[in-house]
């Protein structure tokens, strides 16, 4: 049986993991998309000493135990590594989380008018149930990058004084046959498109005169104005629309979070903290925070590109193992926890899990030994060995802990990055966080678990 940790918690216990439920907030809120999380985490680790991989190389210098170093791709994704004592050969201890998360992306012809409404075409990028995201204030997130290369950022919808934007719904007295629908169709795809405004430009011509799309021209004199942007601007454009506001407590006791993003910036955050906190370590640390996990890992940022290899051959070169055999063996020697979040029981919806096999809020970080769906497809399915040695590694810091699985079987299924890294031979199992309304702009997670995660972390880079 797995212990509620707030049965246990004194009160130290209790005020560290308010604070560090105070800092996750923060990141949430000035993480919204891979780029944001991404520039977050190099601001913080570059004030723990950490030394970017491209400087190291031009300098010349090599690469000893107790040095920090980190490497970017394409601003939204990030490696870290603490070198140890050991030989790289022996392997590192490796937490690899994703920082995206899923959202609406806008189209590269996003902006159009209908009947004196103007519009920003969406696409929708990884799970989402589409009716989720109607009727919510909505923010804009993202970069611009122009001809000239010259890069603007947008971020709208987040201050007090921001306006934000909304996907309309169909109000319930003509929505008669919308309520028929399956939950799936209820909202389709091609109807997430965000209002975003509706007064025309003011014009000194006559009627007969007037443009035709007035209301989406005063969106374009806005945007020009306001952030010099053109309308062709778009198409080297990456704008994601996420809800707007800031991530709260949840509940009349505080123990919640609720906020948007949590899969998997809940594990994210944690893992690059523990990174922070570990120290020196005998084996090396290493810290993978990656994009594109929402849409299977794919693409130049996502896990399975060769950066994280690539990587890891010039961290070797740098202290002077470069042989491929020694890349090699490095990496089969490895052992790594895929930090994503786990389906926390929920007894709304309880037919959907098996309560024995699941996990529950306040219960500790979650040792999931596989994942997949309809048979485990999909799955890393990690050995029994490798979970006895995690067990003893957490219960020897005190760290609490339990064990599940995402839902009953046959009900559906998920993956993370797991199976990719094991590609390399290396152990691999999934260790998260449980999650409430996991994918919804809103998920909900305790702040238990949260600090529970990053405790387990830390002792896992130390002693596994």
């Amino acid at each position: 049986m797995s212990k509620n940790v707030w049965v246990e918690a004194k009160q130290k216990k209790v005020k560290a993991i308010d604070t560090f439920a105070k800092e996750y907030c923060d990141f949430l809120n000035n993480g919204k998309t891979e780029r944001e999380c991404t520039d977050f985490i190099v601001n913080a680790i570059e004030k723990e000493g950490y030394v970017e991989l491209e400087k190291l190389i031009k300098s010349g210098k090599s690469l000893k135990a107790g040095d920090k170093v980190y490497a970017v791709n394409m601003n939204k994704s990030v490696i870290m590594f603490n070198i140890g004592k050991e030989s790289l050969e022996n392997g590192m201890n490796i937490l690899g989380a994703h920082i995206d998360s899923p959202r609406l992306d806008l189209k590269s012809n996003p902006l159009y008018e209908d009947t004196e409404i103007a519009y920003l075409d969406t696409h929708y990028y990884g799970g989402v149930k589409k009716y989720q995201w109607v009727t919510l204030p909505l923010a804009l997130h993202g970069v611009v990058v122009k001809k000239d290369l010259s890069t603007v950022e947008i971020n709208i919808g987040e201050d007090e004084d921001d306006p934000v934007f909304f996907i309309s719904d169909l109000l319930i007295h003509l929505a008669s046959e919308q309520m028929d629908k399956k939950g799936a169709k209820v909202i389709e795809g091609d109807q997430l498109d965000v209002i975003v405004g509706s007064m025309p430009l003011s014009s000194n011509k006559d009627e007969k005169e007037k443009e035709k799309e007035a209301v989406k021209a005063n969106i374009l004199k806005i945007l020009k104005d306001n952030y010099d942007i053109e309308e062709d601007d778009f198409h080297s454009a990456e704008i994601e629309v996420v809800p707007a506001g800031r991530a709260r407590e949840a509940g009349f006791d505080r123990s919640m979070i609720l906020g948007y993003g949590h899969d998997d910036r809940v594990c994210a955050f944690p893992s690059f903290k523990a990174m922070i906190e570990a120290g020196t370590c005998e084996r090396t640390a290493c810290c993978i925070l990656v994009d594109k996990e929402e849409i299977g890992s794919v693409g130049a940022t996502g896990m399975r590109s060769q950066f994280f290899e690539n990587t890891v051959a010039e961290i070797m070169a740098l202290t002077g193992a470069s042989s491929d055999l020694s890349l090699r063996r490095c990496l089969a020697n490895s052992n790594m926890l895929s930090s994503d979040v786990s389906a926390a029981f929920d007894p709304t919806f309880a037919s959907s899990f098996d309560k024995k096999n699941s996990t529950k809020l306040g219960h500790g970080i979650v040792l999931e030994k596989y994942t997949g769906a309809r048979g485990k497809s999909g799955s890393n399915d990690a050995n029994a060995e490798y979970l006895a040695k995690l067990r003893a590694v957490f219960e020897k810091d005190s760290v609490t802990y339990q064990t599940g699985e995402l839902g009953k079987v046959d009900v559906g299924g998920g993956g993370t990055i797991a199976y990719i890294l094991a590609l390399y031979g290396m152990n691999v199992t999934d260790c998260g966080v449980p999650v409430l309304n996991m994918h919804a702009p809103w998920e909900c997670i305790s702040k238990a678990d949260l600090y529970e995660a990053k405790c387990g972390y830390v002792a896992f880079l130390k002693n596994a």
